[in-house]
């Protein structure tokens, strides 16, 4: 019999979101699996918890949001554990799950486990920490980490509208203040003043830059970079209208692809890594490691 380790955020999401537990467990014993579940208490506890426990186990089942899922990718990596990861997505936005069609219904879970429907993914390492499908910077990053998880659990996707273009977009165009960065890539350096960046592995940025027409893909080694440079608010409204239409040729935008990128900036800037707060850093070294997860998921285009 298979043993599966369920790690469970009883936080994450709206009410009508959430899953039981003991419908999870319900659903992988009628394929006679026994789950042990294991419930977060506070940040960071998906990580002690994956770190510790997962290598015991067959493979992971992860219950929550963009924000849990992360913490169990870190648990795992320090761990050295590619064991198998059952998403079952139950927080306030998904992400990561919408990009691959995954549900939240413990029953598919199950179903596509048994039928080993399990593919590798890129994560990205940022300095010591890792992040599954984006870290960013700048203007859209300030309306992530800003976000309460309360509201965010009341309003979803609608959380980052409100939040962001009715109660800091207009206050955050007045002060917006352009970070001055020195970025190494693959190919070459840029050195420029920018209001937003990401480094991401996933067809949406932020809920406007989409990638889907860049061909992007999610186990090729490579990660996209996509800058906005400061060159005022009117190019600055120009990028984003553009961004709609997936067009990214202006002279303010860049949008490339690259293995490993060093940032160094002349004051701390603050980050988030999937849509969680990740810290302000002055040197920021990040690497793509590639197929370094194991995801149960429906086979998508963008692998």
């Amino acid at each position: 019999m298979e043993k599966l380790l369920l790690i469970k955020n009883p936080r994450a999401g709206k009410d009508s979101k959430r899953i039981d537990a003991g419908d999870i467990i319900k659903a992988f014993k009628e394929h006679g699996m026994e789950c042990f579940e294991k419930t977060t208490t506070c940040q960071g506890d998906g990580i002690n918890i994956a770190q510790k426990y997962a290598p015991e186990y067959d493979a992971v089942i992860c219950c929550g949001g963009d924000g849990t899922y992360n913490e169990v990718i870190n648990g795992m990596m320090l761990a050295e554990c590619d064991n198998p990861i059952i998403y079952l997505p139950c927080g306030s936005t998904n992400d990561f799950a919408h990009t691959l069609g995954i549900s939240n219904d413990p029953h598919k879970a199950a179903q596509m486990y048994v039928e080993k429907l399990i593919h590798k993914f890129d994560i990205g390492k940022f300095n010591d920490k890792y992040f599954s499908y984006v870290a960013s910077f700048g203007m859209a990053t300030e309306i992530a980490y800003s976000t309460s998880q309360k509201v965010k659990n009341m309003l979803g996707r609608s959380a980052y509208l409100i939040n962001g273009f009715v109660i800091k977009l207009v206050p955050m165009i007045k002060n917006i203040k352009p970070a001055r960065m020195k970025i190494e890539y693959d190919d070459g350096v840029i050195e420029d003043e920018f209001y937003f960046g990401a480094v991401a592995n996933t067809n949406e940025i932020s809920g406007l830059f989409k990638l889907e027409k860049f061909g992007f893909k999610m186990n090729d080694g490579l990660f996209e970079l996509l800058l906005v440079k400061a060159r005022g608010l009117k190019s600055l409204a120009s990028a984003f209208t553009n961004a709609l239409r997936q067009d990214y040729s202006g002279d303010n935008v860049v949008l490339l692809r690259t293995s490993k990128l060093k940032i160094t900036t002349e004051d701390d800037v603050p980050w988030t890594l999937d849509g969680e707060y990740g810290g302000a850093h002055n040197i920021i070294d990040i690497s793509v490691k590639r197929e370094a997860i194991n995801v149960v998921s429906p086979k998508v285009k963008f692998l």
